[in-house]
């Protein structure tokens, strides 16, 4: 499939799909954040703020949970005449959300809602709500990002990525493949990848001959290594996209070692989508500033420039559950940089906390962290967990039991785990009431504890 594909599909397949059998404003959208991307930081802020400001007065006078929280703490939207009084609302966490959530709904569009859950990166799986335009936006901020590394839609695209878990139905497995051919993408499931099938994969990437990968960042980096160790040479796409961990530099030298190509990393969240990512110029991720609102709130030296600090995220667009000030979890560092690009999006220098550990077994296998919390997330009554191996041929899996935990939910982690992992290596379930957060005050969900 050559480039008349990538042509026909972005200006004739897609439009006619998206725009005309979907109704959905997905293209248009991002026409506009492609204009907006090369506008001066001054007025990429202007129009951040007064995105923002919209945003406020429509949850003061539709969303029953701020308004209860802001009015208690006399605060209202006219009062609020800059980030820095923006930044004197209150954080909203994840249990903020599970507490409150039908208060959390703008009352003129709660019926309209659709809904996803996230992945529990940090141990507590969460739903969420959001409209129709938050999600058609989201889509096409991601499309802006992934150009930049030169990931456009129809474009040649594999990803090592996730695969289903659970059992699909047929009619399900036969919609993906027809939406992966549209798309001219083909996804392996890296939940498999072991030492003894690593060819497979690479056999798998020779044979698809993608311009693109995006792929997760661990297991990209164990075929990487495999490859180089084997002096293996691979085809060689034109740029790969680093997703769901940060891509280290270290990580960066050996994958563009292994595939001769550009590695980008990009930074997102279920909840948000794409937040940030890396340009050609690969001198930190510029955020997506037009879209959401990115803060990170430091403790301590607050006027240390490269201290990390929490990251904290407003969706700008989500007005049928809006998340304002949502604390997720992460950790970043700004930069003050000025990107040579000439976007005028600001930027963040590094990523500091989306790793998550990897878990090895006698038989081979380095399973990506992400497997757990993305097959854990639709668990009923699966109110958090926590995994870590301690030794080579065992995992301790501690839960805390939510309304509808029962033993099909037990049966259903035990039978995705054996899918993936075999008879090798034996899982211990434990309930507890709660589980101890980090010094950090995060909760690690997937902990190696064998030396590396």
């Amino acid at each position: 499939m050559s480039g008349w594909y990538e042509t026909t599909f972005r200006k004739a397949l897609y439009p006619a799909y998206e725009s005309g059998l979907r109704g959905r404003r997905t293209l248009a959208y991002l026409d506009d954040y492609q204009h907006d991307q090369w506008l001066s930081p001054e007025r990429i802020a202007a129009l951040q703020w007064q995105r923002l400001k919209r945003l406020l007065e429509h949850c003061y006078n539709e969303v029953p949970y701020y308004r209860k929280r802001w009015r208690a703490l006399d605060i209202a939207p006219a009062d609020i005449h800059n980030l820095a009084d923006y930044a004197r609302l209150p954080v909203l966490t994840k249990a903020d959300i599970r507490d409150h959530f039908d208060d959390l709904k703008a009352e003129s569009l709660r019926d309209k809602l659709l809904y996803k859950a996230t992945g529990g990166s940090t141990g507590e799986p969460l739903r969420f709500g959001y409209t129709r335009e938050s999600n058609d936006r989201r889509v096409a901020v991601m499309w802006r990002g992934y150009d930049w590394a030169g990931s456009r839609m129809g474009r040649r695209t594999l990803y090592l990525w996730g695969g289903s878990v659970g059992e699909p139905t047929r009619a399900h497995q036969l919609k993906d493949r027809m939406y992966n051919a549209l798309f001219a993408r083909r996804v392996l499931n890296t939940f498999h990848m072991t030492d003894a099938n690593m060819a497979q994969y690479a056999d798998a990437i020779d044979q698809y001959r993608p311009e693109i990968i995006v792929a997760y960042v661990g297991p990209l980096l164990r075929l990487s290594q495999w490859l180089i160790a084997n002096g293996r040479k691979p085809w060689q796409p034109q740029a790969i996209i680093g997703g769901a961990e940060a891509l280290h530099d270290f990580q960066r030298t050996i994958i563009e070692q292994a595939f001769g190509c550009p590695a980008y990393n990009t930074y997102g969240c279920r909840e948000f989508m794409l937040v940030a990512a890396e340009c050609e110029q690969h001198r930190g991720l510029h955020i997506n500033a037009d879209h959401l609102v990115v803060e990170l709130r430091k403790s301590g030296d607050t006027h240390a420039e490269s201290q990390a600090g929490e990251v904290i995220i407003t969706d700008l667009f989500n007005y049928g559950m809006p998340f304002v000030r949502y604390l997720n979890g992460d950790m970043a560092t700004a930069s003050d940089e000025q990107c040579a690009c000439g976007r005028g999006l600001p930027m963040l220098a590094r990523v500091d906390g989306r790793v998550l550990d990897t878990i090895r077994t006698p038989a081979g296998h380095a399973l990506p962290g992400e497997f757990f919390p993305h097959m854990l997330k639709d668990v009923p009554g699966l109110a958090r967990f926590q995994l870590v191996q301690r030794e080579l041929d065992r995992l301790d899996l501690t839960i805390v039991r939510g309304d509808g935990f029962d033993e099909n939910s037990l049966a259903y982690i035990r039978r995705e785990v054996g899918k993936v992992l075999g008879d090798s290596v034996q899982l211990q379930c434990h309930f507890t009431d709660d589980i101890p957060l980090t010094r950090s005050g995060k909760l690690r969900v997937t902990v190696s504890e064998l030396a590396p």
